[in-house]
């Protein structure tokens, strides 16, 4: 199906056809079975938490946040 299968959505302004698009992806992602997740995203998720519970849960202030992000520059 494409837009032009369907003039009313080529009628609609930009913000409209935002919306409508929003309320289509709502609708399909309601249900997790349509949207399958691949086992490479689920592996890295794993990987990521695994090193996530390794840090020791050392957080930055908003100071040292802010100077590496200078560094940075």
């Amino acid at each position: 199906m494409r837009v032009r299968d369907i003039p009313e959505i080529a009628k609609l302004s930009a913000p409209e056809k935002i919306l409508l698009v929003e309320d289509l992806w709502d609708s399909i992602s309601s249900d997790e079975s349509i949207v399958p997740i691949p086992q490479s995203h689920i592996d890295e998720l794993d990987r990521r938490l695994k090193r996530y519970g390794s840090a020791g849960g050392r957080l930055l202030t908003i100071e040292e946040l802010q100077a590496k992000i200078e560094d940075r520059k």
